[in-house]
């Protein structure tokens, strides 16, 4: 019981710190100045932390293919997840679909190269 009031307790700061350091060795691509950040992780994911502003549409959600065609094309996208892999995916139906956008990877790689920080419950 203590050890997960712990951990519960300490959860944002690790979280923060794991970001700030793996953020530290990211070879992420710059994204646009002007682009949309989108979390393309679960809901449960989303609410554990995300990038501030970011736009949460889940990649393994059936619906996720319409809500990228109601994106607007004019805008750039900048999509990430939590190790990379959803997010790749996410970029080539959003490419697909005649978007622009760039696959930040994970979560921590996408804070380096946009600079936004990560919000916490």
């Amino acid at each position: 019981m203590l050890l997960e009031a712990l951990v519960r307790l300490l959860r944002p700061a690790l979280l923060l710190a794991l970001t700030l350091l793996l953020a530290a060795c990211s070879d992420a691509p710059a994204p646009a100045p002007d682009a949309v950040v989108v979390d393309v992780r679960t809901a449960a994911e989303y609410a554990e932390g995300h990038l501030e502003g970011a736009l949460h549409l889940d990649v393994q959600d059936p619906a996720f293919a319409d809500a990228v065609a109601a994106l607007d094309p004019e805008v750039p996208y900048v999509v990430y997840c939590r190790s990379g892999n959803r997010s790749a995916a996410a970029a080539a139906t959003m490419a697909t679909a005649g978007l622009e956008v760039t696959d930040a990877g994970a979560m921590a790689d996408a804070a380096a190269s946009t600079g936004l920080a990560v919000v916490t419950p």
